[in-house]
């Protein structure tokens, strides 16, 4: 389904005379400014959006990305949902142990399950993901256990997981850095003639940093098997996407020479399929391509922010009734044979995963005091030695204070 309906609002808006152009042009621009919850630039403009699967749970055709997922069985379908609820239900604990106490951060994906569940989930064994720090969904469809995210947010680890078991590597927080690290895997993973891709995520407001559009050019310069995946959640914190950029985000792949495509991100179909696509391309030799699923954050940036402070609640409502999980479920109940039983186990599924998660965190060793030199570089060092025997000195101190 491709959803554009800015070409006829463009074509009334040139037959007005030139004077009430102006005015309402003026009468838009108040509205924006008066409204933090005004529609963002990027919904005014044109664009296609790939939708499989409408926020009313129907079907719908696409003559290009059908073939993608329309082998998908019903048991495919009942696991993909699977997945966005257990998803949600560890990212709901996660925030309640960070307000308990027990952890010092934690940046919610509240939202954005299809998006990352269905890319997750388009990925093979031997494709290889470099995440941000909000990729739980993605971390899940690979395979790592969900309280191994929770160590560097409790400050007792500095991951928690082997990236070489997955294939997925450790969470980044610098804003931006990893798609440089992807890129540059991409291109050894072409040297090595593998039949394998990469894929690096990313938000709107990355999009913006230097580092992510050097990984454009370079992806497209040698041709990486590389496809940056944007979740576009409408925020970079407090800072919506008509103050980011002019264009829709998906176009800015035209200036690098390779394609880019927006797909409903609250959609995880068409989520599924774009990825399968993408990766399909990249494998083949085809070069990079840049997603952009459009979906929204529906909690805050993280919980040190207050998202009330700079938007507007109905906003939110909105997107609410674009949830990904509801939309899928009431597909499920229309269009498949599952029923209450299925909705009811995983209910249960989530209960427990819920308890592991909280006992497991709580039960979390403190790291040794010298943990945080190991792992610096892959041989010694010796600007490491002396400030490890420095700190072991400091904290020898103490023992013979007390003694």
């Amino acid at each position: 389904m491709t959803v554009d309906s800015a070409d006829s609002t463009a074509a009334a808006h040139q037959a007005q005379p030139p004077r009430k152009r102006a005015a309402a042009k003026k009468s838009t621009k108040k509205a924006v400014k008066k409204s933090p919850g005004a529609p963002a630039a990027q919904d005014r403009a044109p664009a296609e959006l790939v939708q499989l699967l409408t926020p009313e749970g129907k079907r719908v055709k696409n003559a290009a990305y059908d073939a993608y997922v329309d082998a998908i069985s019903d048991d495919e379908l009942r696991g993909l949902y699977r997945d966005m609820v257990l998803t949600r239900r560890f990212d709901a604990e996660a925030t309640a142990l960070q307000r308990q106490g027990e952890l010092g951060l934690w940046a919610s994906l509240l939202g954005q399950e299809a998006a990352q569940i269905g890319s997750g989930r388009a990925t093979r064994e031997d494709d290889y993901v470099f995440p941000t720090y909000r990729e739980h969904g993605v971390a899940w469809c690979r395979g790592v256990d969900p309280t191994n995210l929770l160590g560097m947010f409790r400050g007792v680890n500095h991951g928690g997981w082997d990236p070489n078991s997955n294939n997925f590597h450790l969470y980044t927080i610098v804003i931006g850095s990893q798609t440089l690290h992807a890129t540059g895997y991409a291109m050894g993973v072409a040297k090595d003639g593998a039949d394998s891709a990469v894929i690096a995520y990313f938000g709107d407001g990355a999009s913006s940093q230097g580092d992510v559009l050097e990984s454009f050019n370079f992806g497209a310069v040698y041709n990486a098997p590389v496809v940056f995946f944007c979740q576009n959640n409408q925020w970079a914190i407090s800072e919506p996407t008509e103050r980011q950029m002019r264009v829709p985000l998906y176009q800015r792949a035209q200036g690098f020479g390779f394609p880019g495509v927006r797909v409903d991100g609250n959609d995880v179909l068409a989520c599924l399929a774009v990825t399968r696509w993408a990766l399909e391309r990249a494998r083949n030799g085809e070069g990079p391509t840049l997603v952009e699923a459009f979906t929204y954050r529906m909690g805050a940036h993280t919980t040190s922010d207050d998202p009330t402070k700079y938007r507007a609640d109905e906003e939110r409502e909105a997107w609410e009734a674009k949830d990904p999980i509801l939309r899928l479920r009431t597909y499920l109940e229309s269009a498949t044979d599952t029923g209450a039983e299925f909705f009811a186990e995983l209910d249960a599924e989530s209960e427990t995963l819920g308890k592991r998660v909280r006992d497991v965190v709580r039960a979390m060793p403190d790291p040794g005091h010298m943990a945080i030199f190991e792992n610096v570089y892959a041989d010694g060092h010796a600007l490491v030695d002396e400030e490890r025997a420095q700190f072991a000195a400091y904290q020898a101190s103490f023992a013979d204070g007390e003694a």
